[in-house]
C-alpha cells in the first residue's frame, strides 16, 4: 500500500472536498437566482398592470372625447326647426359619429359587432343567474335595430318638431300584427331629455327624466269628433341605450305606441304629445308636440267593423263638432 495508497486516498478526498465546495456554491446561486427571477417577474406584471391601467385610462378618454364632439354637434340636430334640413343634415351627421367609433374600436381593440351585453347575457342565462333573461334580450334586440339604422344611414323619421331644446321623431309607423290582431306602431325616438348618472358604489345608474302624456283626437273630413285616445309613457321605453350598446348616440329615449286600427269614418288625427324632463339643476322643461296628419286607409277598420275596446263618454255638443260652435255664434 504503501506511498500509492496514500496517494489514492489523498486524491479520493480531495475530489470529495471539491465536489461538496460546488455543491454549496450552486445551491448559494440558486437562491440568489430564484430572488432576482421573483424581482423580475414581479417588475414584469407591476409594468404589466400600470399598462393596462394606462391604456384603460387613453380608452375612457377617448370615449369622453367622441362624446364630447357628439354633444357639441347634437345641439344643433335637437334644435333646427327646418324639418327638411334636419333630415338631410342626419346621415352626414352620424355618419361622422360613426367612423370616430369605428376608430376608436381599432385602436383599443373593442367589439365591433356591438354585442358585449348580449355575451353576458347569454353566460349569465346559461349558467341560470338571470331569470328574465330573455325579457331582457328583447330590449338589447328592440335597441340594436334603431342603432343598425342610425350607423348604416338608413334613419328616415316619418314626422319630427322640436320644442324646449329636445326634438322628437316617429321614426316609423307601420301596421304590424301584435299578438294576433294589427294594430298601428307609432315608433318613437326623443332627443336630449335630461339625465343624470348616480355612483351607487360598485354600480353606476343612469336616471333619464321623460315623462310622456299622449292625446290622439280623431274627427271626420268636416272636422266633428269621433273619438279620443289617451296613452303615458310608450311600452318598450328605452330611456338609456348604451345600456345594451356602449356606442349608441348619447341622450337618447326609444319606446312606441301600438293603436287599434280606427274607424273608416275618420279622416284625421291629431296626436299631441307632452313631455317633461326635469334636469339636475331643478329646472323643468315642458315640450308639446302636435302631429296632425291624413289617416291612412290601411289604418282604418274595413266597413262594418266594430271599434274595439271603445267607450262612449257625454261631451258639450259644440266640442264634438265645432260648426254648431259657430252656428250658435
Amino acid at each position: 500500500m504503501g506511498a500509492g495508497g496514500l496517494d489514492h486516498v489523498g486524491e479520493f478526498s480531495y475530489h470529495c472536498l471539491l465536489h461538496r465546495t460546488g455543491d454549496c456554491r450552486l445551491k448559494r446561486y440558486f437562491g440568489v437566482i430564484v430572488l432576482v427571477a421573483g424581482v423580475l417577474l414581479g417588475a414584469i406584471m407591476s409594468y404589466r398592470s400600470a399598462s393596462a391601467r394606462t391604456k384603460e385610462a387613453q380608452r375612457e378618454a377617448d370615449i369622453q372625447r367622441i362624446h364630447a364632439d357628439y354633444l357639441e354637434r347634437v345641439s344643433w340636430i335637437r334644435v333646427n326647426p327646418d324639418d327638411n334640413a334636419y333630415r338631410e343634415e342626419l346621415k352626414p351627421f352620424f355618419k361622422s359619429y360613426f367612423e370616430q367609433v369605428d376608430d376608436h374600436l381599432k385602436a383599443f381593440n373593442g367589439n365591433k359587432n356591438f354585442d358585449n351585453y348580449l355575451q353576458e347575457l347569454e353566460k349569465r342565462a346559461d349558467s341560470g343567474k338571470d331569470e328574465r333573461a330573455g325579457d331582457r334580450k328583447a330590449f338589447y334586440d328592440y335597441t340594436r335595430k334603431v342603432f343598425d339604422s342610425l350607423r348604416e344611414g338608413r334613419y328616415r323619421p316619418v314626422w319630427t318638431a322640436t320644442d324646449k331644446g329636445m326634438r322628437l321623431d316617429v321614426v316609423s309607423s307601420d301596421v304590424i300584427m301584435v299578438m294576433g290582431k294589427p294594430q298601428v306602431r307609432l315608433q318613437l325616438a326623443l332627443w336630449g331629455a335630461q339625465r343624470t348618472l348616480k355612483d351607487e358604489g360598485k354600480v353606476r345608474k343612469m336616471i333619464t327624466s321623460a315623462s310622456f302624456d299622449t292625446v290622439w283626437k280623431l274627427t271626420d273630413a268636416k272636422g266633428k269628433l269621433l273619438g279620443e285616445m289617451r296613452g303615458s309613457d310608450p311600452s318598450m321605453k328605452v330611456d338609456h341605450p348604451e345600456r345594451f350598446i356602449a356606442e349608441f348616440p348619447p341622450q337618447m329615449v326609444l319606446g312606441h305606441y301600438d293603436l287599434d286600427l280606427m274607424p273608416i269614418e275618420v279622416a284625421k288625427m291629431d296626436m299631441t304629445i307632452n313631455i317633461s324632463s326635469r334636469a339636475a339643476s331643478g329646472g323643468d322643461a315642458t315640450a308639446s308636440y302636435v302631429w296632425k296628419l291624413d289617416v291612412p286607409s290601411e289604418w282604418k277598420l274595413g266597413a262594418g267593423e266594430t271599434w274595439e275596446g271603445a267607450t262612449q263618454e257625454e261631451r258639450p255638443e259644440d266640442e264634438i263638432d265645432p260648426s254648431k260652435k259657430a252656428a250658435a255664434n
